[in-house]
């Protein structure tokens, strides 16, 4: 009897418990609602920091003291991102440690959660603080033309960044120790030499301490890529599901995922800031800013800049999820290409349904969802099977 992909796929779907279906399906269309209410609160947070009139005091001061528009601009943009993230704080818990616990996917404490939120403020306010600063330089020199050099420094910054994480940024978060020896981590040697990547940056990390969800990534780029697979991984999959994983990851790096990534994201940021550029003033005047903001120039119109950009983020949240959902599509093909195990792929994409709904509509996955269905994944799995059975 020939076999059938789309009963293969059904009979999958079908063994997904009805209790694990009905959790992911609240988890994932509740979280729908977090992209127009979060704009929301970015419009909020906007309106009362202009309001407040801190930065302004702030620049004004600043200027004063030192007489240096860029120093004035790191002050503003670091002053910025410290008050925001203070703000949001009560809706940051909700969606990003409640949520998480609330549906069984993380066990991290509030108290270490917020530990690690601290780090990541600080390098935000660094990060951040020396990125504005550097934008607002650009807007100064080049007033008509700032938004075109702005993008290929969000690029740089971008391609800067996949370097330097696996090395400096990704260990203060978790600890990467080397793969254990075994099975499994000869099955990812197999893969990682077709890549490039050396067997000794081949990693396991506690990836438990924040989610409990099977995962594994390929950071870097050139000569800083490494493999790196959660513990949740090496102890809740099976050997083929690993290898799938891992294989998956390693098309992503492969196939030059992050490197177009880096084009993709500098347009998008070309074309957010280009919108900045001439929707800044009204927007300054909705907020009510105008008196206190000395145009787009000023550092403390920050806070507007920002909204315009979120703005901008929303609306183009669907081409966003499109374009990572045709990468993460070329990477279940890889995988399946090299890891050549469509059965273990298929096991693994049912255990991400515990945070991905398994079947969206077409229409709801192109607006919402940044991965495929699970279940349509699993029919490209089934259907590389028919092709390749013997």
């Amino acid at each position: 009897m020939a076999f059938d992909p789309a009963a293969a796929t059904a009979a999958y779907i079908a063994s997904i418990p009805p209790d694990v279906q009905a959790r992911s399906i609240a988890y994932t269309e509740g979280g729908y609602w977090l992209l127009p209410l979060g704009l929301i609160v970015t419009g909020v947070v906007t309106w009362i920091i202009v309001r407040w009139g801190i930065l302004a005091k702030l620049r004004d001061r600043a200027q004063k003291s030192k007489p240096r528009p860029s120093s004035a601009a790191f002050q503003v943009a670091a002053t910025y991102i410290g008050l925001s993230a203070l703000i949001t704080l009560p809706w940051t818990i909700y969606t990003d440690w409640w949520r998480p616990h609330h549906y069984g996917l993380s066990k991290q404490p509030l108290g270490d959660w917020l530990g690690q939120g601290m780090i990541g403020l600080v390098l935000n306010v660094l990060i951040g603080g020396l990125f504005f600063m550097g934008l607002y330089w650009l807007i100064r020199r080049l007033p008509r033309l700032w938004w075109l050099a702005g993008a290929g420094m969000a690029g740089a910054g971008i391609l800067l960044m996949l370097l330097i994480a696996p090395v400096f940024i990704e260990p203060l978060f978790n600890k990467y120790e080397p793969f254990p020896k075994g099975p499994a981590r000869d099955a990812i040697v197999a893969l990682a030499k077709d890549a490039g990547v050396p067997e000794d940056r081949i990693f396991v990390f506690n990836g438990s301490r924040q989610r409990d969800v099977v995962t594994a990534n390929v950071s870097g780029a050139f000569g800083s890529a490494r493999i790196a697979v959660s513990d949740i991984a090496v102890d809740r999959a099976s050997l083929p599901e690993v290898r799938a994983v891992v294989g998956h990851e390693i098309g992503h790096y492969k196939l030059g995922h992050s490197l177009r990534s880096v084009l993709f994201f500098s347009a998008m940021a070309l074309l957010a800031f280009w919108a900045t550029h001439r929707l800044f003033q009204p927007a300054l005047r909705w907020f009510g800013a105008q008196d206190q903001v000395q145009g787009l120039a000023d550092p403390a119109g920050l806070p507007v800049l920002l909204f315009v950009v979120s703005v901008f983020g929303f609306l183009a949240t669907p081409l966003l999820n499109s374009y990572i959902r045709i990468g993460e599509v070329e990477a279940d093909q890889y995988s399946l290409d090299h890891a050549r195990d469509p059965d273990g792929l298929s096991t693994a994409l049912l255990k991400a349904v515990e945070y991905r709904k398994a079947s969206p509509g077409r229409l709801e996955e192109i607006i919402f969802h940044d991965h495929p269905g699970v279940e349509n994944r699993v029919r490209m799995a089934m259907e590389w099977k028919a092709r390749h059975q013997k």
